[in-house]
């Protein structure tokens, strides 16, 4: 049932496609707009939506009328417009002030259980078995909140001249990887 390989495999996989320490930046900038970050809310809604996508994915695409190609493309522009935010230093998602959706959109989702991590779960279930995935959902979402927990130490430690540089970068690799989800997807639709 378990095989310790195919959940080395998943997990690897879907780290490289969450890619949580390529968000710091973002992350660190959610909690400068928004005061807090709620890490246990954020993984606790990302695991969720995994876990739901990875038993009723299809599903629930095929109830809209879409299917993944679509959803990763819209995605990938929501990931887009994100990337140009940090990269421009313009501000188009807008907190609410006292809501707490900035631990939710855009950070579980599109950031954490996004349009690539999704399509991952989707695709990953042709290989491995739904035990092996769950478990390599837990254990990116324990480094995610760990993380999570660790901005403010990062943000100590990178300092305003460090952050800013890192975000202008990470801003460049979440463009590429948005033009890049956009570019395999585009001829699926």
């Amino acid at each position: 049932m378990f095989i310790f390989k195919d959940i080395f495999s998943v997990t690897l996989i879907l780290f490289s496609v969450i890619d949580i320490l390529g968000s710091i930046p973002i992350v660190i900038d959610l909690r400068k707009k928004q005061g807090k970050i709620h890490s246990g809310r954020a993984t606790i809604i990302s695991g969720i939506l995994m876990v739901v996508f990875l038993f009723l994915g299809q599903s629930i695409l095929k109830l809209f009328g879409l299917d993944i190609g679509s959803f990763a493309v819209a995605g990938a522009i929501v990931m887009f417009i994100i990337a140009m935010e940090m990269i421009l230093g313009v501000t188009l998602f807008r907190s609410d002030g006292e809501s707490k959706a900035g631990s939710i959109v855009p950070l579980a989702f599109p950031l954490i259980a996004g349009a690539g991590t999704l399509t991952t779960i989707l695709s990953i279930r042709a290989v491995y078995t739904t035990p092996n995935i769950l478990v390599g959902i837990v254990i990116n979402l324990a480094f995610v909140y760990l993380v999570l927990k660790s901005t403010s130490w990062l943000e100590r430690k990178l300092g305003d001249s460090g952050f800013s540089i890192l975000r202008r970068v990470f801003g460049i690799i979440l463009l590429a990887i948005a033009v890049k989800i956009f570019k395999d997807n585009i001829g699926l639709i």
